[in-house]
């Protein structure tokens, strides 16, 4: 059972053929993982495991790799070919924490290592051990039994693994002391199938004529899944010839089928070592049973004619006493929609995208008709968000104390999923429960990432349900992937209010009202996740007639760029009502001696409305826009300034420029203008034409242009910067 082992790595390429099962020790021509086969093979035939495979870590990177591989095709493992020592699985577990990690079964492999047991919904028991010798770490081994090993090992298996893991230390310590340390190649050394026994050439007639006597067809696929014996009958009941067949993948050889089924189901054979069965229907309309029995060397394969049209799904023959389940989804496709799920997941930024993600794939990829998210906030489970439930009914379980008899709660407080196929199981274990919800079934799964409780996932169905282990896995391992994404989604709106409230106190809340002036102003952040800008602007009241703006941009887009922007507003206030050129040179010098390591571009402006002038200084930042009163619109050319903060000894130049009543005063950031691949010059010109198109008449007119030159800015290029704008309209009643 290979797949637990979650890496990025491998080769799309079928590997060479490099097994054998040749005696190397130190001291022969052996000096890659060759090394290790001896003991290895000696190990894996006294312990019968299905899966042997050894990890080695580099000594140069925190990343473990696989070198030695048994019992399972390299093309199954060859996505989980490296895996980063800091990564939750069981082998970089045992390496990192020295110690046996034992998993018993899918569902502890559900509970510890959700995002693992959610890709391998197969029955098996593993071990992962450190291979040490005294303080130096060489890697890992990990071995895999059938799902019918008892769930916790014996002293004496304990005992076997420690010993092979010492005696694998010795050989790597040994090659490293010889100046021929052992390292992983691009492809793992691939162990032979241990098989019972070998057959002469007579021998294996009489096994080719023991099987053409039988009813039905025979075949055999090799542990790659590669048809390598095939029937007369078998061929005819495939609808094709022999030699067609051979050395092929009979999903691959055959489109009918193709089905994910076939596949999967090779899969479910091959890494539990139990017997699968399935139905496909071959074109037009005959229906054939395939049962395949898997051992280390491959899979028998029967193949019989039936009439069944039945679940069309494997069946593991522990199951096959079991009530049959629905057949509307099998396992690919179920997880299809569960990987589609953990890819969107990733995606997924605030609580209300992953509430709307779950229901979206997990109601379809169970069958399930209903489901309730729950958080645990005060002492009460607090619903989140529900799909196929009524608001109505919702209310009722809202705000549950979490010191109530419920199966919600129970899930979350002890960690353990509990699932009800009637209500009459339901009722057994919580005797006060009334049926509420119309539905038949329940499964109630408890969302605790990294140890700590976040809420409860309730599935419902609308008719009973029987849940069989490989389900409840699938589920347990589900709300898991559920658990970190919703935990990450928590802290991001948490985040995002925090950042909200951080702006909102930084930016001012309503502008002065100032007699003979209409403004308007707007602040966008760039992105989600970058709601913490360090654009500003200001209006600051300083006579009946008299008035200062400013506008700027500080470097970055994070707490510290917010901050400093506080500093700079209140430098500004500081000192408004100075000159312009004033203003500038005093808040220089002060962020200067503050040293914040990040720049600040500024517009600052004194308005004079009775006198109809306004006088402008600026550093470092985009030129304001002036439209006069006949709609003329046009940059001002400022004389450049220096960004704040870089030299204390700057100096800054004003420029006084008429302002009669009608005209706009446009000041903005560089967001409004800047985008990719888009010049400066024609951006800032762009925006000039749109202010021109504009109409700064009548009441509320200045929003309107405000909403506009935004709105122009949004259509013409993605914009990856905040915008602030502030609009400055003299009105003719001053």
């Amino acid at each position: 059972m290979v797949r637990i082992w979650v890496t990025i790595g491998g080769c799309p390429h079928t590997p060479s053929d490099r097994s054998g099962a040749g005696e190397d020790v130190p001291g022969t021509a052996a000096s890659g993982p060759e090394l290790l086969q001896s003991a290895l093979i000696e190990f894996a035939r006294e312990s019968r495991t299905s899966v042997t495979a050894v990890y080695l870590l580099p000594p140069d990177e925190p990343v473990l790799q696989l070198a030695v591989l048994g019992g399972v095709p390299w093309e199954i493992s060859m996505p989980w070919a490296r895996v980063a020592l800091k990564a939750p699985s069981p082998v970089s577990d045992a390496v990192r924490e020295r110690r046996l990690v034992w998993v018993g079964g899918q569902e502890e492999l559900a509970r510890r290592y959700p995002r693992m047991a959610l890709i391998v919904p197969y029955r098996f028991t593993l071990a992962a051990a450190p291979i040490t010798t005294g303080t130096d770490v060489w890697g890992g081994l990990v071995l895999h039994w059938p799902a019918s090993h008892p769930p916790r090992p014996s002293p004496r298996e304990r005992e076997a693994i420690t010993a092979t893991c010492h005696r694998l230390g010795l050989l790597l310590r040994e090659a490293a002391d010889s100046g021929h340390r052992v390292r992983p190649a691009a492809e793992p050394v691939m162990l032979p199938p241990l098989r019972r026994r070998l057959a002469g050439p007579t021998e294996a007639q009489a096994a080719v004529d023991f099987a053409e006597r039988l009813p039905g067809g025979s075949c055999s696929l090799d542990a790659d899944g590669r048809i390598t014996f095939l029937s007369t009958e078998a061929a005819e009941l495939l609808g094709a010839d022999i030699p067609e067949l051979l050395g092929t993948k009979p999903w691959e050889a055959l489109r009918w089928l193709a089905d994910p089924i076939a596949e999967d189901s090779y899969r479910a054979a091959m890494l539990s070592r139990e017997t699968v069965s399935f139905i496909a229907l071959r074109p037009p309309d005959r229906w054939l049973s395939f049962r395949l029995v898997p051992d280390a060397s491959g899979i028998s394969v029967r193949i019989t004619p039936t009439h069944s049209t039945h679940a069309h799904a494997p069946v593991s023959s522990p199951a096959a006493s079991r009530p049959p389940t629905s057949p509307a989804t099998g396992r690919a496709t179920t997880l299809y929609h569960l990987m589609h799920l953990a890819a969107t997941l990733t995606e997924a930024v605030g609580v209300r995208d992953v509430v709307d993600q779950v229901a979206e794939q997990v109601l379809p990829a169970f069958g399930a008709a209903a489901l309730a998210l729950m958080t645990a906030e005060d002492g009460r489970l607090r619903i989140i968000g529900y799909r196929g439930y009524t608001a109505e009914s919702m209310e009722r379980f809202d705000t549950v104390p979490l010191t109530s008899d419920t199966p919600a709660v129970h899930a979350l407080t002890t960690g353990v999923p509990a699932f009800f196929g009637t209500f009459a199981e339901l009722e057994r274990a919580y005797p006060p429960a009334v049926l509420q919800d119309a539905m038949g079934a329940w499964a109630f799964l408890p969302l605790i990432t990294s140890g700590r409780p976040v809420g409860s996932l309730v599935l419902a169905y609308e008719q009973p349900h029987p849940f069989p282990p490989e389900e409840r896995a699938v589920l347990t391992s589900t709300a898991g992937l559920i658990a970190q994404a919703l935990d990450r989604a928590r802290l991001y709106d948490t985040k995002q209010q925090l950042a909200h409230n951080l702006q909102s106190g930084l930016l001012p809340h309503t502008l002065p009202r100032v007699a003979g002036l209409d403004v308007a102003a707007r602040y966008l952040p760039a992105t989600r996740g970058m709601d913490v800008g360090g654009d500003f602007y200001d209006l600051i009241r300083l006579g009946p007639t008299t008035a200062a703006a400013a506008i700027g941009d500080v470097q970055g887009h994070n707490v510290h760029a917010a901050a400093l922007m506080g500093q700079v507003r209140t430098a500004v206030h500081a000192t408004a009502g100075a000159a312009p050129d004033e203003v500038l040179t005093r808040t220089n010098r002060l962020l200067t001696d503050l040293d914040p390591d990040l720049f600040t571009s500024c517009l600052y402006v004194h308005l004079d409305l009775g006198a109809h002038t306004a006088c402008l200084a600026g550093a470092g930042h985009p030129p304001p826009l002036l439209r006069h009163p006949d709609g003329r619109t046009e940059p001002l050319p400022l004389p450049p300034g220096l960004l704040l903060g870089i030299d204390a000894d700057t100096d800054y130049a004003s420029t006084e420029i008429p302002l009669p009543p009608g005209s706009v005063l446009a000041l903005y950031t560089d967001g409004l203008v800047e985008a990719p691949g888009v010049d400066i010059g024609d951006a800032v010109d762009a925006l000039a034409d749109a202010l021109a198109r504009s109409d700064p008449s009548g009441p509320h007119a200045m929003e309107t242009v405000a909403d506009s030159l935004v709105q122009h800015a949004r259509r013409s290029a993605p914009r990856s910067d905040d915008i602030a704008l502030l609009l400055l309209h003299p009105s003719s009643h001053t």
